[in-house]
């Protein structure tokens, strides 16, 4: 199957809301990376940027999350969601001023989210450090984007739904139902004492397990079977890990609070959660094992990104019991694990998603082969660099933390080497996102009919452009 035979007059018609929110992400990508690097040199290097207080470390980190999550990963996986329901109605997708308005105030959102944290007004909780005017605005504006798709899910010409479908539809209701509930207990009624670490540590999990892994897993199972050419193996079970998640995935949260000033029965219950959602992981490999028999560069982004999710499960699991939470929590073992779901799972299915859905919106070919092989060794070199850095300095603290006779100041100068080895990974991952922003800026101009920059060399055929 060529990439003409893959492209249609809906994919004309629909592209502009699409490749509006796919470029802001991939900019964001960039800004994200730019913050990450800076956050990781100042936690072996102190006095680096000490004299700007924009950029102290905790706004820093606050300022690499926000942009990561809703600048990068909420518009990519918008705009995936949005084009796989759209391609599955099987007409060009309805309300795209909605959409295009939405795009608009939602990175306007996203950008005073930033300008308030950079003053000091993040609220410190994990995953929802932006203001609470911020999150208002995104709230409002998400609605406007999940328009299109909506009017696509309900709309469909075959009353069939597939798997990609249950997940995009999934992340488009789940979002703003979490989020109301979240603003509205810890910022426009507050709740006091142990409840509010209870329902940040939910809305965290949440903004993984029911928006950003359906998002990422909607992409993988349309692009798996589109490039294989193969019906998904096991796919009478695909109901239930979609169902499993949903119903178990807001309450693996409590897996945080273990050990603290919370009732018992919320850890415990969180770890039974976590053992449930291992069968949602089980069911999602046994659908996707497709994705390591392609050699296509959407199907190698898919199958790391697929390994990275098993793993995460994994590691969630084992790190909520007690015995192992003890050695693993307030240590980097917490950031590799966050690291491991975000950039090693989602990201890396969404750009796998990403180089399927390009050519096919564009009708163009991706316009640089070698960028594109960049940005893949350079993803995987830096994810493995970053996570095997952070894990080594996450072991260096959980066997000296414990021994009080141990000083702080020689805990992190023995996890120092650990952790420039996790600035290099910061580095090599910057390198690869400015390779995937040249690529996807140069594709567009050919759209948008804006001269390319010269340097572009026409990519020959490729998977990502003929399945």
């Amino acid at each position: 199957m060529t990439m003409k035979s893959e492209y249609s007059s809906s994919d004309s018609a629909s592209r502009w809301p699409i490749l509006a929110l796919l470029m802001s992400a991939a900019c964001w990508l960039v800004v994200s990376g730019a913050l990450s690097l800076i956050a990781s040199i100042q936690v072996h290097t102190p006095l680096f940027m000490a004299a700007c207080p924009l950029f102290t470390y905790g706004r820093t980190v606050e300022l690499a999350e926000t942009a990561f999550v809703y600048g990068w990963l909420a518009n990519a996986g918008l705009a995936l969601a949005t084009w796989v329901l759209g391609r599955l109605s099987g007409e060009p997708l309805r309300g795209q001023n909605w959409a295009l308005g939405g795009v608009l105030f939602w990175n306007l959102g996203v950008l005073g989210a930033l300008a308030g944290v950079a003053l000091g007004e993040a609220t410190g909780f994990q995953l929802l450090g932006l203001p609470g005017y911020a999150q208002l605005l995104l709230l409002f504006s998400y609605a406007a984007i999940a328009v299109p798709g909506l009017l696509a899910w309900a709309g469909r010409l075959r009353r069939v739904s597939y798997a990609s479908h249950w997940y995009a539809a999934a992340a488009l209701f789940l979002f703003p139902w979490f989020l109301s509930i979240a603003h509205v207990m810890l910022f426009s009624s507050p709740v006091r004492g142990v409840l509010q670490p209870i329902v940040a540590g939910w809305y965290a999990q949440c903004v993984w397990t029911l928006w950003l892994a359906p998002l990422a897993l909607s992409a993988a199972y349309y692009v798996v079977p589109k490039v294989t050419g193969r019906v998904l193996p096991s796919y009478e079970f695909a109901s239930l890990g979609f169902w499993c998640l949903v119903v178990v995935g807001g309450l693996t949260g409590g897996r945080h609070l273990v050990g603290g000033p919370v009732p018992a029965w919320i850890p415990s219950v969180a770890v039974v959660s976590c053992a449930l959602l291992f069968f949602h992981t089980f069911i999602v490999l046994l659908n996707l094992r497709g994705a390591y028999t392609g050699g296509g560069i959407a199907l190698k982004f898919i199958a790391f990104g697929l390994t990275a999710y098993v793993l995460g499960a994994m590691g969630d699991a084992i790190t909520s019991f007690h015995a192992v939470a003890l050695r693993t929590q307030f240590t980097y073992f917490d950031r590799a694990q966050e690291q491991l779901a975000l950039y090693g799972a989602a990201s890396t299915l969404l750009f796998g998603g990403i180089y399927f859905a390009l050519p096919r919106i564009t009708g163009k070919a991706w316009l640089n082969a070698g960028l594109v092989r960049a940005h893949l060794v350079l993803t995987a070199a830096g994810v493995l660099l970053l996570l095997g850095s952070l894990c080594a300095a996450g072991v260096s603290q959980s066997s000296e933390l414990l021994d009080p006779s141990v000083a702080f100041a020689a805990i992190t100068a023995h996890a120092r080497m650990a952790l420039v080895g996790a600035t290099a990974a910061q580095g090599v991952l910057l390198l690869g996102n400015i390779a995937f922003l040249a690529n996807l800026y140069g594709t567009s101009c050919e759209v948008m009919n804006l001269s390319s920059p010269a340097w572009f060399r026409p990519a020959q055929a490729q998977e990502t452009h003929a399945p």
